[in-house]
């Protein structure tokens, strides 16, 4: 009974929360399929694990809305070949969305237990092409670089230089930028012949990029 209701509570993110808000790309909304977010949330919020909302998890962080993470992977326009970077692994749910997207998908976290336990989900649910790595976000991963895609899920007060530096030409970064607790603007920056266009995407609520430096 409860996989029953989880699985009409699924439908029902993907026709009425996706769908109706405009995520339109058949292999995002696939990917939302996919990846059982309940999986993703502790125990206790499985229930609402289908809820449109930010869910608490550990240290104070949270897993995004399915909302967000579907306009996120939607806005950063994946190709099957491509190689991306995510800043922030949390949980690993939005890491399971990427990879059902792109080649490989490399993925840094500051926080230890989310980190070790995020990498262990990911392994026991088969994501092959996902790297792990505990660091400071902020520095990218230059030893794996240049990306095709780097997806951001905190907030930061400006672009770090380190992911220009690191970004492929015709590469998206999608970033939330903004003061912590007013609110970001969500963009993204495609580097064509070594600059940056940039493009403003809407309003979001981030926890902030935390620096260790």
């Amino acid at each position: 009974m409860a996989s029953e209701h989880l699985s009409a509570a699924k439908q029902r993110m993907i026709d009425q929360h996706l769908r109706a808000r405009g995520i339109s790309d058949e292999r995002v909304l696939a990917a939302m399929q996919r990846v059982p977010r309940e999986d993703f949330v502790p125990e206790a919020l499985r229930p609402h694990a289908y809820d449109d909302r930010a869910l608490p998890v550990k240290l104070g962080q949270t897993i995004s809305q399915p909302y967000t993470v579907a306009f996120m992977a939607q806005a950063a326009q994946f190709s099957r070949d491509e190689r991306v970077l995510e800043i922030g692994t949390g949980t690993g749910y939005g890491t399971a969305v990427l990879a059902c997207l792109a080649a490989e998908v490399f993925t840094v976290e500051r926080w230890p237990k989310l980190s070790d336990t995020a990498t262990h989900r990911l392994e026991r649910f088969g994501f092959r092409n996902v790297v792990t790595k505990l660091g400071d976000g902020s520095l990218g991963w230059a030893e794996q670089s240049p990306f095709d895609a780097i997806v951001v899920t905190a907030a930061a007060e400006q672009l770090p230089t380190a992911f220009f530096d690191q970004l492929a030409e015709r590469g998206r970064i999608i970033i939330p930028i903004g003061v912590p607790g007013t609110g970001q603007t969500m963009f993204r920056f495609t580097r064509q012949s070594g600059k940056l266009r940039e493009e403003s995407l809407g309003m979001f609520s981030f926890v902030p990029l935390v620096c260790d430096s």
